[in-house]
C-alpha cells in the first residue's frame, strides 16, 4: 500500500494504464483512482500533487518537486 500522496498518485496511474490501455488520462480520473483505493489523501492534496507537485511542466511552487508527469493537455497528464 502507497505511503505518500504522490506513490498513490503513481500507483493508481499504473492501474489506470493496465485497466484502460491508455497513457493519459484526466485529473479527474486520476483523483477518482487514488480515492478509490484510500482515504487518507483529500481530493485537494491530491489535485495539487499532479498538477504542481509531480508535474514536470509546472512552476516550482513547491519546496520538493517531481517530474514524474507530463501535462500533455489541459487538465490531462501522463506518467514520464
Amino acid at each position: 500500500m502507497p505511503q505518500t500522496c504522490r506513490e498513490a498518485v503513481l500507483a493508481a496511474l499504473e492501474r489506470l494504464e493496465r485497466r484502460n490501455g491508455r497513457k493519459s488520462f484526466d485529473l479527474f480520473e486520476v483523483v477518482q483512482e487514488v480515492m478509490s483505493e484510500t482515504d487518507t489523501f483529500a481530493e485537494s492534496t491530491i489535485r495539487t500533487h499532479v498538477t504542481s507537485a509531480m508535474c514536470a511542466q509546472a512552476s516550482k511552487n513547491h519546496g520538493t518537486v517531481y517530474s514524474d508527469l507530463d501535462r500533455v493537455a489541459r487538465g490531462r497528464y501522463r506518467r514520464r
